[in-house]
């Protein structure tokens, strides 16, 4: 071979080789930029969602806030509701008692201010839950304070009598109704 064509092969390695190096240089920051920019995207998805998760959080948040709000508002006056009770019992004995009497216009009086007063507590949400003699004995709902022998079969594991009335106010019961019920 002649020298000509010794250094034509030489420099066309040369050429080779360097091209080779810069293929593999091109190739490398590629690779480190799809890596930096993988991260990026890893680092960007994890922040989406921790966003995600404590947006959620808070919605639930919300959520449940508000729900206790309004559980608070319905139940507001309880208490209250609770303390008047003995009150409403004492106007029913009442005006039983001032049925039989011959003061028409006394029992007229009292029927009227507990009239009054019913009314009053039923607008705050107050009901009275209805019994009667024969209902069925419900343990969840009714406080069953004694048993008796039933006067008939017909009666055996049913309300005999109503010793004191029970009261919802919305949905939750805030005094069982005592009953006798009989065996």
């Amino acid at each position: 071979m002649s020298k000509k064509n010794k250094a034509g092969e030489r420099d066309e390695i040369i050429q080779d080789t360097q091209t080779q190096e810069e293929t593999e240089r091109v190739e490398e920051s590629v690779v480190e930029e799809q890596t930096v920019e993988e991260k990026l995207q890893g680092e960007l998805d994890k922040e989406k969602d921790k966003f995600l998760r404590l947006f959620a959080e808070f919605e639930n948040y919300k959520k449940r806030t508000s729900k206790e709000r309004m559980e608070l508002f319905k139940t507001a006056g309880q208490e209250v509701i609770v303390s008047l009770l003995p009150v409403l019992d004492d106007f029913d004995r009442a005006t039983k008692e001032l049925s039989k009497s011959e003061d028409k216009e006394m029992f007229k009086g009292v029927e009227l201010i507990h009239n009054k007063l019913k009314e009053t507590l039923k607008v705050k949400g107050l009901q009275e839950i209805k019994i009667k003699q024969g209902d069925a004995f419900d343990a969840e709902v009714h406080d069953a304070i004694t048993q008796i022998p039933a006067p008939s079969k017909k009666l055996k594991g049913k309300i005999i009598d109503v010793v004191e009335k029970g009261f919802t106010l919305g949905e939750k019961i805030i005094r069982h109704p005592k009953v006798v019920v009989g065996n």
